[in-house]
């Protein structure tokens, strides 16, 4: 598990550094989040360890060291360009990882790619004007809310 954790962060840093050099300042920050997201709501072990504060803190915190000065890069570059709204901070990202961890939590083995449509949704709130995106799955029908509201269990806390 260490071995794929490592594994991810390495990916993620280099996909950072490759997205800013991309002209595009939108998409950057919009690759690397979405493929971190991908990988989230894909592998509830990587979330654990990734977004529990008792799993693994040192691999944690060397992982936050390396990745948040590209994606803080990444962030401020979108928000100078005027493709993200001002005050939007690389801060802002881990709290989208949080909200897909919890939403693969909640509904994943229901609908795995539900966390998609928050997801844009979460998007479409960074983005500076009025340019929006189409959600790329539709919402949980009632079945599948009961169904998801069963099966969930909140994260344990020590």
């Amino acid at each position: 598990m260490e071995a794929l954790f490592e594994e991810r962060v390495a990916h993620t840093a280099e996909l950072a550094q490759e997205c800013l050099l991309d002209d595009d300042p939108w998409r950057g920050p919009v690759t690397v989040i979405r493929s971190t997201c991908r990988n989230l709501a894909a592998d509830r072990g990587l979330r654990q360890v990734m977004l529990s504060s008792s799993y693994g803190q040192d691999r944690v915190a060397c992982a936050r060291d390396l990745v948040k000065p590209l994606m803080t890069q990444l962030v401020e570059r979108a928000v100078d360009a005027g493709a993200v709204r001002p005050g939007v901070t690389a801060s802002d990202v881990l709290m989208i990882f949080l909200m897909v961890g919890t939403i693969a939590d909640f509904a994943g083995d229901v609908a795995p790619d539900i966390w998609e449509r928050y997801f844009t949704v979460l998007l479409d709130g960074l983005r500076a004007g009025d340019d929006r995106t189409a959600l790329p799955v539709g919402p949980l029908d009632p079945e599948q809310m009961a169904q998801s509201m069963s099966c969930w269990r909140p994260p344990s806390r020590r």
